[in-house]
């Protein structure tokens, strides 16, 4: 592992396949682009940045992606699906609705708290990547309303509110808002402290329902 954190690639003959190697690049690439971005806004970050932290040549750089943006969406593709994978199972499938909501906010907060750069990139610098990358900020959030959907109408309440559908894109809404809003300013480990509120005002929805 070198001083930027990222495992090397051994010098001279190894027993890495093929295979091995170019996953290791790719991996590196994306958390460099990550961290790039982090510290250095998505505008002002070049390809320079990421191989640099990633350790590669540019010519690997561009085996791998065609630009910049290549790999900065290929990495926010592989952040949402591993904090999506990360909130389902911290739901899990056993308990009342509100519980396993409670686990899936509590794991969410957790989760972005643990990692500021990550956490910077992709809830705030992702808009400075250009449509594609709004257009995949906003099928990421979508697939969080179906997600949150789906635990809340388990609980009777909630599928009959007047509309659950707009209920549900309103508090996932809210609670990107709520989260941003502390990354915008350095706030991250205060981030699971967001859990209590969250839940207190979904038990209000649910409770008007009755």
């Amino acid at each position: 592992m070198d001083s930027l954190g990222y495992d090397v690639l051994p010098r001279g003959r190894h027993h890495l396949t093929r295979e091995q190697v170019v996953a290791s690049q790719r991996e590196r690439l994306l958390q460099g682009v990550i961290d790039a971005v982090a510290e250095k806004g998505y505008a002002r970050v070049a390809v320079a940045d990421v191989i640099k932290r990633a350790r590669v040549s540019r010519e690997t750089f561009y085996e791998h992606f065609a630009d910049k943006q290549a790999c900065f969406l290929a990495a926010y593709d592989m952040a949402a699906g591993l904090m999506t994978a990360a909130v389902a199972e911290a739901a899990g499938t056993d308990g009342p609705a509100l519980e396993r909501f409670d686990r899936a906010v509590a794991g969410y907060l957790k989760a972005l708290a643990a990692d500021p750069a990550r956490a910077r990139t992709f809830l705030l610098e992702i808009y400075a990547a250009g449509p594609d990358a709004a257009v995949r900020r906003f099928e990421v959030q979508r697939a969080f309303v179906e997600l949150v959907d789906g635990l809340l109408r388990d609980d009777g309440r909630w599928a009959a509110l007047p509309d659950p559908a707009f209920a549900t894109r309103m508090l996932v809404g809210g609670i990107a808002s709520l989260v941003s809003a502390k990354i915008a300013v350095g706030e991250h480990a205060s981030l699971p402290a967001l859990r209590a509120p969250i839940m207190a005002h979904t038990n209000l929805l649910l409770n008007a329902a009755r």
